[in-house]
């Protein structure tokens, strides 16, 4: 599938030789364990890597050529730190990140955004991408209200019009990981579900979305990749396998690819994946350029499709693609947004499944990895975070099984042997 778009810069450009004159280099903002896999697959292609985080020795910060620690939600810090470095990309990686600067910096011509920067501020909070998919472009979402408070979201909830009713899910208009994230089963849970969305916000603060609750039979991952295509020069957009994955809080403990599902409910997927990436590639200027990959979570009942919501980056869910695909979301995302061709195709099924921290210490010690290595077709991945906390994800276990149950089964079972601990 190809869109019209005018010749991209990246496809006129060579890629030179790290730490010298020549160097290609791009910096990530934001550098955990999904940024640390973007800075490997950059670096396996020749390119100079910057990894910027919050905290000092973040995994991607571990295995990139410089390191920088800043506060990236300051705009005067990140402009003076892309400014110095003058790189040839950025490439946001959380959403915690001062957007507008970012917009500034690319209207000014200092820098290229990835995707774009308008797609970097529109992903940062639920209410930009839900207007933009329910208002704008007619996606079929759930039921949904914006609230500035308690008493706000409990007339919301309450109001026959709005359509949401018991049960529904109140989240924060910004946060990660399924964070301040809860579902409310009646008036009761209102209060307790308005403080836990509170206190798990980033950045933007004292606004809720509530969302109607869907009967949805299963929810996907489907990446979605804008890249060019070699032949033409223009922009493509090519789907992954869908990904099948558990939610526990909002928070990401299992996926598996792929996900069975009709046959008219992949077309749907694939028609609303299409659209919001399509917009969301196209920057300021109308250009339609915004290369990388999307993880475009949707709901589905039977043959009927609801988006949810969008990152333009790599998705936690995706970490599955590290056993399952020839080119890992990873590498996708590195190729494409460096003007190269990519391949979706898939090598075998497979699942992963958390390795969460289990303890709250400082550079803990894990127990149990010959083990859990020792299950059938199992890979592990540890994420190097200098900090553990009981419910941080510290690692994840990888397996590739022509089944994908069994698949399931063996990533929680090699998940399950790995054993953080404090040291000492």
């Amino acid at each position: 599938m190809t869109t019209p778009a005018r010749p991209h810069p990246m496809s006129r450009r060579t890629l030179g030789t790290p730490l010298t004159p020549s160097a290609t280099r791009v910096m990530l903002l934001g550098a955990g364990e999904l940024g640390k896999e973007v800075l490997i697959a950059l670096q396996r292609l020749g390119v100079e890597t910057i990894a910027v985080d919050r905290y000092e020795h973040a995994p991607g910060q571990q295995v990139a050529h410089h390191a920088r620690t800043i506060a990236m939600s300051d705009p005067a810090a990140l402009r003076a730190l892309i400014e110095a470095e003058r790189p040839l990309l950025v490439v946001p990686e959380i959403e915690a990140i001062a957007t507008p600067e970012l917009q500034a910096l690319e209207a000014e011509g200092v820098v290229r955004v990835v995707p774009t920067a308008r797609a970097a501020r529109l992903t940062m909070d639920r209410e930009g991408i839900r207007r933009l998919a329910a208002e704008t472009l007619g996606l079929p979402t759930s039921p949904y209200r914006f609230c500035d408070s308690l008493a706000e979201l409990q007339a919301a909830i309450a109001d026959p019009a709005a359509g949401i009713g018991y049960p529904c899910i109140v989240k924060p208009v910004m946060s990660s990981s399924g964070k301040g994230q809860s579902k409310v089963d009646g008036p009761d849970d209102v209060r307790k579900a308005w403080d836990y969305a509170m206190a798990g916000g980033r950045v933007s603060h004292g606004r809720v979305i509530v969302e109607g609750f869907i009967r949805f039979d299963y929810e996907i991952t489907l990446l979605t990749v804008r890249s060019l295509d070699p032949a033409t020069g223009a922009v493509r957009t090519d789907f992954c396998a869908p990904i099948g994955h558990v939610q526990v809080h909002g928070d990401y403990v299992e996926s598996w690819q792929p996900h069975a599902m009709s046959a008219t409910a992949l077309a749907r997927a694939q028609a609303i994946a299409k659209a919001i990436t399509d917009d969301l590639g196209r920057a300021a200027d109308g250009s339609a350029d915004g290369l990388g990959i999307y993880g475009v979570e949707l709901f589905v009942q039977g043959d009927e499709v609801w988006f949810s919501e969008v990152s333009p980056r790599p998705h936690d869910t995706g970490l599955v693609t590290l056993a399952t695909q020839w080119q890992s979301e990873f590498e996708l995302h590195a190729r494409a947004i460096l003007g190269l061709p990519v391949d979706v195709a898939l090598k075998s099924a497979g699942a992963s499944a958390v390795v969460y921290g289990g303890v709250e210490a400082q550079g803990v010690v894990f127990d149990g990895v010959a083990e859990a290595l020792a299950v059938p077709g199992a890979d592990l991945r540890l994420f190097g975070k200098p900090e553990s906390f009981t419910k941080r994800r510290m690692g994840v276990a990888l397996v590739h099984d022509a089944d994908v149950e069994r698949a399931r089964e063996r990533a929680k079972l090699a998940a399950s042997r790995v054993r953080p601990r404090a040291a000492g």
